[in-house]
């Protein structure tokens, strides 16, 4: 029943490395056709924003919500690995690999949090 748990417990995991890793590719594949765009005439653009700056930043803020969201999967997959490491060096690696993801997140919503209050 243990290895049972165990299992399904590295299973979930890699299915949220799984789900951060699409998340990742989805929210880079909208960032890099929305630059794109940007190269495009003016004229042929939409124009409800402030310029070309001002859509470069949306196109960075869109990209960093969505890496903070993957990161937050991430976070989740390594809780779930530390369920079941077996010896005190791989919690450790764990603990430092959530640590380096967790002051990510915290450095990446505080770059969100002053692009927004720029924009507004």
């Amino acid at each position: 029943m243990e290895e049972t748990i165990k299992t399904f417990t590295v299973w979930l995991a890699i299915g949220t490395e799984a789900a951060a890793a699409l998340i990742i590719g989805f929210a880079t594949l909208e960032a890099t056709v929305f630059a794109l765009l940007l190269f495009l005439p003016a004229s042929l653009r939409r124009s409800d924003d402030d310029g070309p700056q001002a859509a470069k930043e949306q196109v960075r803020l869109r990209l960093g919500r969505w890496l903070a969201v993957a990161l937050e999967f991430e976070l989740g997959a390594d809780i779930l690995r530390t369920a079941v490491a077996p010896t005190w060096s791989e919690i450790g690696q764990l603990a430092a690999i959530a640590a380096i993801r967790t002051l990510l997140n915290y450095f990446l919503q505080q770059e969100i949090d002053k692009a927004e209050e720029r924009s507004h």
